[in-house]
């Protein structure tokens, strides 16, 4: 099957409500890189790489901004994690690079890591001199199921080694999360193709709109390929499973960040009132996205807030920009007139769960139910010797993304249960790096 791809920015439909978000952190001029770079310290035992997933030795690319060495600066980022350019922008770097710098300690504003990483690595995206370059292909093939950050990254790893990588994915376009799920004001969709076609200019193949396993059978990636790497994410949006959570009105989180991003004939009337549940960093991102769209977003969380798993500087945000908060409250039903959304229904909660008596509503005409994802178990089992722990993600060893399958790997979120863009990276480049010891003793 000949690679195939639809990762053009171009074929992103006109109208889309994302286009109406300013970024939430411009890209900094040159003046203000370099004076950014300039305050950077070269930590000689950096903390800053410690806490990066991928290990970006982080004062070596600044130093080479503050020389003006920027494609030395892009190949130092790149060579570590290959989607550096996505994770400079949508990474947490106040809990990791940005929270471990030592400027912390002094009470000092810390170096931005993360808008110097983007301001690195946009001019490669922007079809700057190629940084990178591949070896001569070599003996030996390997599927990436799933086209997110996971595979991206195992895949442009193999490329640069010689290796053929084949993408698939069933989506219309490659990026997986960064492309349907990140928050537009953070990324938007046109940038996250940009970096999946750079991905591609290092010899990727990618195949859209090929579903594994129903397109193209399990069996013939086993007979074709020397290796497969699942990288296939979470399934859909959990459900309440409240009385009323069925008819119009109610949409899982990512379902609506995604129709924000893709979909022109999306709109929502200024009069709209939101609820969103859930206490996490998608219900965050989903209830700044509609304020920011002019929504009335109140979030209702089970738990107090310091239990929220969102990160703080995000509910901080979130509350700044005009969200309404109501804690300790879990959702009992949805209230409906003649069929119509019109009130959430919660009751005050304790450790997480509803108390009698105490139910009361909170108006709306659009509730966003952001509690997780499913899982995937039905499609992982028909890989055999691939196993599912407990909570239903994929069982690899944490080093090499081998699974119980020896020609097997996996990594990202069906991995590890949801975590960062740059978790993913660094799990997809440790199993292409596996997969290549394991080319190379055949």
């Amino acid at each position: 099957m000949a690679p195939h791809t639809w990762t053009s920015a171009n074929d992103l439909p006109a109208g889309r409500l994302e286009e109406r978000f300013p970024e939430h952190e411009p890209l900094l001029s040159a003046a203000e890189a370099g004076a950014e770079a300039n305050r950077c310290l070269f930590c000689f035992e950096a903390p800053c790489i410690a806490a990066c997933p991928t290990h970006i030795d982080i004062p070596r690319f600044i130093k080479k901004i503050a020389t003006g060495n920027l494609a030395g600066s892009a190949r130092a980022i790149l060579e570590a994690n290959l989607l550096g350019y996505s994770c400079g922008r949508v990474c947490p770097v106040e809990v990791l690079c940005v929270g471990a710098c030592v400027y912390n300690a002094w009470a000092q504003r810390p170096i931005a890591i993360g808008r110097l990483q983007r301001y690195a690595t946009e001019h490669v995206l922007a079809g700057g001199p190629a940084v990178l370059a591949a070896k001569p292909r070599r003996p030996g093939r390997v599927a990436l199921v799933g086209g997110g950050p996971a595979s991206l990254s195992c895949a442009g790893t193999l490329a640069l080694e010689g290796v053929e990588a084949v993408i698939y994915e069933r989506a219309r376009w490659g990026g997986g999360l960064n492309t349907l799920g990140i928050a537009p004001y953070k990324m938007p969709a046109a940038d996250a193709l940009r970096e999946v076609a750079f991905i591609e200019s290092l010899g990727v193949g990618l195949e859209t709109g090929v579903e594994v396993g129903e397109d193209l059978p399990v069996e013939r990636l086993f007979e074709e390929f020397d290796a497969i790497f699942l990288g296939i994410g979470l399934g859909g949006d959990s459900r309440l499973r409240v009385p009323g959570e069925e008819g119009p009105g109610v949409v899982g989180a990512t379902r609506l960040i995604e129709r924000v991003k893709h979909d022109p004939v999306l709109r929502l009337a200024p009069s709209t009132r939101a609820v969103v549940v859930g206490g996490g960093n998608t219900a965050i991102d989903a209830a700044r996205e509609l304020a920011k769209l002019g929504v009335h977003v109140t979030i209702a969380y089970r738990r107090s807030r310091d239990r929220m798993p969102a990160y703080d500087h995000e509910v901080e945000q979130a509350l700044a920009e005009g969200v309404h908060l109501v804690p300790e409250r879990a959702p009992v039903a949805v209230v409906r007139q003649d069929g119509r959304l019109v009130a959430l229904r919660v009751a005050e909660a304790r450790e997480g769960r509803p108390i009698s008596g105490t139910e009361s509503e909170i108006p709306a005409d659009l509730l966003v139910v952001a509690i997780g994802q499913t899982r995937l178990p039905d499609f992982v089992s028909r890989f055999p010797g691939v196993e599912l722990d407990g909570r239903s993600r994929i069982v690899a060893d944490p080093v090499t993304g081998r699974t119980g399958h020896p020609r097997v790997y996996a990594g990202g979120d069906c991995v590890n249960g949801g975590k960062e863009v740059v978790n993913a990276v660094a799990e997809g480049r440790d199993a292409a790096r596996a997969i290549l010891a394991a080319l190379t003793r055949r």
